[in-house]
């Protein structure tokens, strides 16, 4: 039986642990799989329930965090090989940037048949300055050469990858949609609605709309604030808002929802009292969140996959969102979502605030999303799909004489790489300045 080293950032939540778990879980037993995993940041919620659940035991590597430090990424990269050197892969399959780089630069100095990357999203704008961009964008293209195939998760991010920046050619990437078991959005909604709401003190009569993701700078969630402002400037409705999940920002956009005069709970002060927004922190129980809430935001200003939106939409919420990334390709537009540009936010109220006065219309959007999820995300497709492509990847690999993908290295391209690394690690400073962000 084939074997799979699958190599992941690390394990906090997101769209590319449930990947990286499904595909491990369910390729078995056609393929036997070693998952690796990096180590996540301390203000990141872990997602090793989900590994857990699906009874996965990952070996973890600990030199590997998402910050590029070359005292860090090189022993990093001598353990990946270590690992490939005992397991002896015949695919490796990298999921994320850091992993993309180190797992492949360790599989193709080690001459694996079969080197495989997804990009569950890209760092190529809304991340970081110029100079480290452009620098990110090369190594990628590097690696490309390298990978046998790199693995897209919609259209829209392979038109982004061929077209816009130049990763690789069109006919080098593969599109495979993610994939996840939706079916814990389908049932008992009307008990999760009922806990959730009396859980944060939700009236019958007030509209919940609630924001779920990582407090980072990529995913704008001031512009929500923002937006929240207005709507509740205009509306007639009694409106509650919920920010769920945790990171970097969370100071931030308290002291934001502060100078715009917007009351707020904390976790802390869950309980004690009320107020019309409140940050809840991580909640594993997401799908209680779905149900108890009437409407979706997100405001992100990059995205690959928004794992949010298709839960959303499992779950029959109606959504307000930018157009960003791949949310195109998850949703349809005026059919399950209100769209707004990037960055406008007075486009983006004036969504929110059509559908917190118009109950038709939620109704309407929530009812069609979820037979478009379950078609198009179920995890058997997704595991379907990758078998595929695995099968057709090691076939090719057996009959070439010589693919490009098992030629050795040049004996100082490792280093290269490390030393590009670690230019990167010397512009950390510098890009914040340039531009406000960090990477994801």
């Amino acid at each position: 039986m084939p074997r799979v080293l699958r190599i992941i950032n690390r394990l906090n939540l997101g769209g590319p642990t449930f990947n990286a778990a499904l595909l491990t879980k369910y390729l078995s037993p056609e393929y036997e799989t070693l998952l690796v995993a990096g180590m996540k940041e301390e203000a990141e919620a872990s997602s090793e329930f989900i590994l857990n659940h699906l009874g996965i035991e990952p070996l973890y590597i600990s030199d590997m965090y998402r910050t590029v430090n070359p005292l860090r990424d090189l022993p990093a990269y001598r353990q990946m090989k270590k690992i490939i050197q005992q397991f002896k892969p015949d695919i490796v399959h990298t999921h994320a940037a850091k992993a993309g780089a180190l797992g492949r630069l360790a599989a193709i100095d080690c001459r694996v048949p079969v080197v495989v990357h997804t990009f569950h999203g890209h760092v190529f704008h809304s991340y970081f300055g110029p100079l480290k961009t452009r620098l990110y964008l090369e190594i990628e293209r590097w690696l490309a050469k390298g990978s046998s195939k790199i693995i897209a998760i919609s259209q829209s991010q392979k038109n982004e990858l061929s077209q816009t920046y130049k990763v690789c050619p069109e006919g080098h990437i593969e599109v495979i949609p993610l994939g996840f078991d939706l079916s814990r959005f389908q049932t008992g909604q009307i008990d999760k609605r009922i806990d959730f709401r009396q859980r944060y003190k939700i009236a019958d009569d007030e509209i919940a709309i609630g924001i779920i993701g990582r407090l980072v700078p990529v995913k704008n969630h001031h512009l929500f604030l923002r937006a929240l402002k207005e709507v509740w400037n205009t509306t007639t409705q009694k409106v509650r808002a919920f920010v769920v999940g945790d990171g970097e920002e969370r100071q931030s956009l308290m002291q934001l929802a502060g100078e715009l005069g917007i009351p707020f709970t904390t976790p802390e002060t869950q309980g004690q009292q009320t107020a019309p927004l409140t940050f809840t922190s991580w909640i594993k129980e997401v799908d209680e969140v779905y149900a108890g809430i009437d409407i979706v935001a997100l405001s992100s200003l990059n995205e690959g996959t928004p794992v949010s939106l298709i839960e959303a939409q499992a779950a029959n919420k109606p959504i307000v969102t930018t157009n960003v990334g791949g949310v195109c390709d998850v949703v349809l537009p005026n059919k399950t979502a209100l769209l707004a540009a990037a960055g406008n936010m007075e486009q983006f109220a004036r969504q929110l605030l059509k559908l917190t006065e118009n109950e038709a219309l939620r109704h309407r959007l929530g009812k069609s999303g979820s037979n478009f999820v379950l078609r198009k995300y179920h995890y058997t497709r997704l595991v379907n799909d990758m078998d595929n492509l695995y099968g057709k990847l090691l076939w090719q690999a057996k009959h070439l004489d010589m693919p490009a993908k098992s030629k050795p290295l040049p004996a100082n391209q490792p280093l290269e790489l490390a030393g590009a690394m670690a230019s990167v690690s010397a512009m950390q400073a510098s890009s914040t300045a340039v531009n406000g962000f960090s990477r994801k």
